[in-house]
């Protein structure tokens, strides 16, 4: 059985930062792009959020994701908890969420990723782009592992 059967378990993947205002967006919107790809949208489910949430999307972020077709404007910003993150398979930090990651992994069988990316927040449009670009190649890691691993509990 494969993650792509019908009767296999929904993966939970979570992108975490402060504010789920730039990194996290930009890892999520991947993600979702990723799972339609490989045909798993019945059976990845993908959450965001932010210890703090912003007000809104940082406008250097919506603006180079935009640039290649990601439109944002329409994202919020929103609050994820600990005990969010217990129910994951998977959690990908950006770097500077302030949840007990150690602990959220010691508690339950989540494995839990910290990608220490730069925040983009008032960086320039090429750095932004920069860090858009490596979420993306790490969002394609991500799901290969999440495939591997599917096919892996189920020989």
């Amino acid at each position: 059985m494969t993650i792509e059967t019908a009767d296999a378990e929904t993966t939970r993947l979570a992108f975490v930062c402060v504010q789920n205002a730039g990194r996290s967006q930009m890892a999520t919107a991947f993600a979702e792009r990723e799972r339609e790809r490989r045909g798993l949208e019945d059976r990845v489910e993908i959450l965001t959020g932010g210890t703090r949430p912003a007000d809104h999307v940082h406008e250097e972020v919506r603006e180079v994701m935009g640039e290649i077709g990601f439109d944002l404007s329409d994202r919020t910003p929103t609050e994820i908890s600990t005990e969010t993150l217990l129910t994951c398979d998977y959690v990908a930090t950006m770097g500077c969420s302030t949840l007990d990651v150690g602990e959220t992994e010691a508690e339950a069988d989540v494995t839990v990723r910290d990608w220490a990316l730069e925040d983009p927040d008032g960086k320039d449009l090429e750095r932004v782009r920069e860090i858009r670009d490596e979420i993306e190649r790490r969002i394609g890691s991500l799901f290969d592992d999440v495939v591997d691993s599917a096919d892996d509990s189920t020989d």
